[in-house]
């Protein structure tokens, strides 16, 4: 798909990305923009974008801004009391709405600029390290147009005094929120981060990458919680790289947005373990894709997987996930699991759960259900004085409450309850 207008006001935008003076990064940028230009946004004609059409992105110019602006009384219920926080408006990073000062001094946290202009060396051995370019051109737009992000990097046997929300903030119509965040946890160090996408606006484009470097026995819990506006468009990509004996989970929730693509992908070494769940809930004519690939590399890898979707209205639903067993991978032990309910005869989803075993001492397996609501289960509740509607949203909460109740952080809890609540109210109005 066309990308045009957006290779055409990138030499004007790139005077103003960070890391003029740096070498290694202008080559990075002018790589990825070479990848962009031979065809621009990935079309639904590549097997892996054949459900999600992005011509959107061809519509409407979405451009940088610079604007720091926030209505801080709009953003507080999305703020993790409990919690440090970064907050990147608009792509860019917020000093002042920031909230940094209650971690230890074992753990560094800074915006990508402040990080390019003190010690780009020590960026460039990492930068890239997770995902290429060549993973596909979401990805290169990612490196040629991000303007800012974070670095987090936790020191070796240490471990995070509180958990570290990320929250990306839009606010400014038609923007373009091109962020690149590295996250490198050293060896047997933790962390919890959450991340956290909201607009106060209409329609904007979020294109975010994360690299996870996991050491030794280091262990990362990262969520996501996508609340993008009605027509925002949305590409998220997490890409993990897990040394010998490491621990990766995550958790993904993906409640807004007219257009979401989110890609979770993590290379496992030697007895590492990765543990993915999610929960998509979409009405109206959203559209929301979920793309995941386990790689299992070394022996004795532990991988368990499971998304759950529900649809309504005419929306559409997308679960791609793929788990890949190296012949090296001998003793791999991985089970993907994904679940669907739709609330509507015009809402669709689409799921391609895929098991690819080159080993021959593994234990894997796979499974997908798409179904309604369970008519006895709503006569059941009906006979008992419940009306139909709140019978039927009694019903579908639970369903989508089951992904919740994995969430450990208390704050993040609540407020996914309430979000689940609002779109399934269990009184009628």
């Amino acid at each position: 798909m066309s990308g045009e207008a957006y290779l055409t006001a990138y030499p004007a935008l790139a005077a103003s990305l960070p890391g003029l003076d740096v070498p290694w990064l202008q080559g990075f940028r002018n790589q990825a923009l070479q990848a962009f230009g031979v065809s621009g946004f990935p079309g639904n004609r590549e097997e892996e974008w054949r459900y999600t059409n992005l011509s959107a992105l061809n519509k409407t110019l979405f451009a940088a801004s610079d604007s720091l602006n926030v209505d801080e009384e709009w953003l507080q219920p999305y703020r993790l009391d409990d919690a440090a926080s970064v907050v990147l408006v608009n792509g860019q990073f917020s000093e002042s709405l920031s909230r940094l000062q209650d971690l230890a001094g074992n753990v560094s946290v800074s915006s990508l600029k402040q990080v390019l202009q003190a010690d780009p060396a020590w960026l460039e051995g990492r930068l890239g390290q997770a995902v290429t370019s060549a993973e596909h051109n979401l990805v290169a737009f990612n490196n040629a147009w991000f303007a800012d992000g974070v670095v987090i990097e936790v020191a070796a046997k240490q471990q995070l005094a509180k958990p570290l929300q990320i929250l990306h903030v839009v606010t400014q119509a038609d923007a373009l929120a091109a962020t690149r965040n590295l996250l490198v946890i050293n060896e047997q160090a933790e962390a919890e981060i959450i991340e956290t996408y909201v607009g106060s606006v209409d329609s904007y484009f979020t294109a975010s990458v994360n690299e996870c470097l996991l050491a030794g026995n280091a262990a990362l819990t990262l969520y996501k919680v996508q609340l993008e506006a009605e027509k925002a468009q949305h590409f998220g990509g997490t890409y993990v790289k897990q040394a010998r004996d490491s621990r990766f989970m995550h958790h993904n929730f993906a409640l807004g947005s007219g257009l979401a693509r989110s890609d979770i992908h993590s290379d496992l070494d030697t007895a590492a373990e990765c543990s993915l769940n999610g929960l998509f809930v979409a009405g109206k004519r959203q559209h929301i894709d979920n793309h995941t690939r386990i790689n299992h590399l070394k022996p004795h890898g532990i991988s368990r997987e499971f998304y759950k979707g529900v649809l309504d209205n005419k929306a559409r639903g997308v679960f791609q996930g793929r788990v890949i067993v190296a012949e090296d991978a001998q003793q791999t032990d991985s089970e993907m699991n994904n679940r669907n309910l739709l609330l509507s005869a015009d809402a669709e989803v689409d799921t391609k759960p895929q098991l690819e075993i080159y080993a021959d001492d593994v234990k894997c397996s796979h499974g997908v259900t798409v179904g309604q609501l369970e008519e006895k289960s709503v006569f059941y509740l009906q006979a008992r004085g419940v009306d139909e509607a709140t019978a039927r949203n009694i019903l579908t909460f639970a369903f989508a409450n089951e992904m919740v109740d994995k969430v450990d952080n208390v704050e993040l809890k609540a407020l996914l309850l309430n979000e689940l609540l609002e779109r399934f109210p269990a009184i009628s109005l």
